[in-house]
């Protein structure tokens, strides 16, 4: 690893608060101008950052516009490669949180785990890739464990609105009351046209090609604790769904997001106080513990939504396109050379401009159906008779709200870091939910809402 020019004193301790691995990417660069904007300002634990990749130049011209319109803060310039191992031991040895921004995940993700867990500095990404989560938790758990490195993924887009907006429906429910499913409905939405981040496809195309891969590594592990749901399972409904209530026509979405929401379920059902922190006060022990009673759980599915049919359409021609040609090498070719052809528009190599993306946002409806009275769930042939619908909503996804997030959950790990577990591997749901992260996401444009609350007749 060499450190260019471009650097200020190193801290007292010659330890970065967080380094920005992947800086110059096309996240990366959102991802350090968001955190510019707690550095060294008043009441914020940030003190110290530095960018790490592999092209210095790329890094400064990414600070440059990551400052603008001020002049760029000096900020130590870190050369690093994710197929360098030693290059990621000096980042860990000289950090206490690393972000990573390189994906696809599957490709890059690995080493950069393995720097952390075994140097015990905490790790952070923006991965929605369930193989490269479910790999890296089967590898590195127990290692991070003992080294003291919490490695929690997921902390973007993908899975955070989902992991918070589904406890946040779920505390609404309140006893008797009880959840029995709750599906999440993402609608995007632009005054432009949405466009995609690249690597997100990409990611999506590799999903497919290794999607045995993922089967093979569930079978060989131990298999995971179920929560104990009220009532019958729920049943797999129509393919395409006109959900009147909020206005949408819906898919259902083959995301992360499920998938992460069911591990923190699991990690919940063997732990149902949640986990213990690191060196946490009687109050803080109190306060997490009675968080997670308050945190009921439910089914959990997510749909991609459409405010007209046509639009459905349109998602599930681009689904049939992935799912065709991402299971032969020239398929994936094809899909990876020409994103635009085969996203209907949606993706390109170049990502979105700063105007789409500032004219992009989102909104994900949580509608949840249950029982009035736990005690309805236990007859036999009890339908749901409750719904309640809450909303979270923000910026563009992938370059506005995930940086906003990945940013909220490092500045958590600074501040709170004796509250929250020693280490090991984790999804972002049992880490955050019980601390003020919420709190900070809403102080930073992204809302949560409660839409409705109503008996539903059978």
């Amino acid at each position: 690893m060499e450190e260019q020019g471009n650097s200020n004193p190193i801290p007292n301790d010659g330890r970065f608060d967080i380094i920005i691995l992947g800086a110059s990417g096309f996240t990366g660069k959102y991802v350090l101008r968001e955190a510019l904007k707690f550095l060294n300002t008043q009441s914020s634990p940030l003190k110290s950052v530095a960018l790490a990749g592999r092209n210095p130049t790329k890094l400064t011209q990414a600070l440059e516009w990551a400052a603008r319109p001020n002049t760029p803060p000096t900020l130590p310039i870190l050369t690093a490669d994710t197929s360098d191992p030693a290059s990621l031991r000096a980042l860990c040895a000289r950090t206490s949180i690393l972000l990573n921004c390189v994906g696809p995940f599957r490709l890059h993700g690995e080493p950069v785990v393995a720097a952390c867990a075994e140097a015990g500095c905490d790790y952070l990404d923006i991965s929605g890739e369930p193989e490269f989560m479910e790999r890296v938790e089967a590898h590195y758990h127990e290692k991070a464990a003992e080294t003291g490195s919490l490695v929690v993924s997921a902390c973007g887009f993908d899975s955070v609105p989902a992991e918070l907006g589904l406890m946040f429906n779920s505390r609404e429910w309140v006893g008797p009351a009880v959840p029995n499913r709750v599906e999440a409905y993402v609608s995007l939405e632009s005054e432009t046209r949405i466009v995609g981040n690249f690597a997100t496809y990409e990611s999506a195309v590799l999903g497919v090609a290794n999607a045995q891969n993922l089967q093979q590594l569930r079978r060989s592990r131990p298999r995971k604790p179920r929560p104990q749901i009220p009532g019958p399972p729920p049943s797999k409904g129509e393919t395409i769904e006109n959900q009147k209530k909020i206005g949408l026509w819906a898919v259902r979405l083959p995301s992360a997001d499920s998938v992460v929401v069911r591990r923190t379920l699991a990690i919940l059902t063997e732990n149902p106080h949640g986990l213990p922190g690191l060196n946490e006060s009687a109050e803080t022990v109190e306060k997490r513990e009675s968080f997670w009673s308050s945190v009921k759980p439910a089914h959990f599915g997510v749909k991609i939504g459409s405010k007209s049919l046509l639009g459905i359409l349109r998602i599930v021609m681009v689904g049939i396109f992935i799912g065709l040609f991402g299971s032969t090498g020239f398929g994936r070719w094809l899909l990876l050379k020409f994103p635009s052809v085969f996203s209907l528009g949606w993706f390109r190599k170049n990502g979105p401009s700063e105007e789409e993306v500032e004219s992009a946002s989102f909104k994900m409806w949580f509608v949840g159906h249950g029982f009035s009275n736990g005690t309805l769930a236990s007859q036999g042939n009890a339908k749901p008779d409750m719904e309640i619908i809450t909303r979270v909503m923000g910026p563009e996804v992938g370059y506005i709200t995930t940086p906003i997030i990945i940013v909220q959950c490092a500045l958590v790990l600074l501040s709170q870091r004796n509250n929250l577990p020693k280490g090991g591997v984790y999804p972002p749901g049992i880490i955050f939910g019980p601390t003020d992260l919420q709190g900070r996401l809403q102080r930073n444009g992204i809302s949560f809402d409660i839409i409705s609350k109503n008996t539903i007749s059978s």
